[in-house]
């Protein structure tokens, strides 16, 4: 029982850490500019350029285009500002160091940790939610919806907290957002069905968790397809929970 509260007194204490930190940006513009910006520059541009004129499956492009932009926002907040908060921690402001000497456990941690860049990321995604109702009267979200957006903030959150614990230098992190986030960002259907794509790219492409997103996001019921999505997000979060926990445990910094 003493081991359970201490774990619920970690994670609170490494969440409103995050939070504090969370507070101070959200009055700088700059950190709303860059986290909220393109997806709406995105839903503007491209729901009002095809809008009506064009549907996928019988579906609106304009709903289509929100859910997409839903999946992709959550991602790169959850991801982002997780792996840059640990990163910078530890790295440039040498703060992640008291962190993890501060007498919490590596689960707490990293729960805590993950429990605030699903915060975040889940803000995000309502703001692309409130943006496509007010401008084209389009309400995105649905049980299945809501169900893919958690899963995907969970996700994307633990990754940013192993990307953040692994990488060297500042320099490693742009590698990884150029070569993986941000193609995934654009060919996991978030613009366009991922059936569009050749043979060989499309098969590469449903290796990506956001595919996998985007699929139960879209989802009208919980077919078979979409459980294994279901079930494909849960065990690559459980893996990365689990590096994210035993690279904490071994941490030497």
């Amino acid at each position: 029982m003493n081991r359970f509260v201490d774990l619920i007194l970690g994670i609170r204490a490494v969440l409103l850490r995050e939070m504090l930190l969370l507070k101070v940006k959200v009055g700088r513009f700059g950190y709303v500019f860059y986290s909220l910006m393109s997806p709406l520059i995105y839903l503007a541009a491209f729901g009002f350029g095809f809008g009506s004129r064009v549907r996928f499956d019988g579906v609106a492009y304009e709903l289509f285009l929100i859910q997409g932009l839903i999946c992709m926002t959550s991602m790169n907040n959850a991801y982002n500002l997780v792996m840059t908060s640990v990163s910078f921690g530890r790295l440039s402001s040498k703060s992640f160091q008291s962190l993890i000497t501060a007498p919490v456990s590596p689960v707490a941690i990293m729960a805590g940790l993950v429990l605030s860049g699903m915060l975040r990321g889940f803000i995000a995604a309502l703001v692309i939610v409130g943006a496509g109702t007010l401008l084209f009267g389009v309400f995105a979200l649905s049980w299945l919806s809501v169900l893919a957006l958690l899963l995907n903030l969970m996700f994307f959150a633990s990754l940013g907290v192993v990307v953040g614990l692994m990488i060297r230098d500042m320099e490693s992190s742009a590698l990884i957002m150029n070569f993986f986030i941000m193609p995934m960002s654009f060919f996991s259907g978030t613009f366009f069905p991922i059936d569009s794509l050749p043979g060989v790219l499309r098969g590469i492409v449903t290796l990506f968790p956001l595919a996998h997103t985007n699929i139960i996001m879209r989802a009208p019921a919980l077919d078979k397809p979409v459980l294994v999505s279901v079930l494909v997000l849960l065990l690559a979060t459980l893996m990365a929970g689990g590096a994210g926990v035993r690279a904490m445990s071994r941490y030497s910094e």
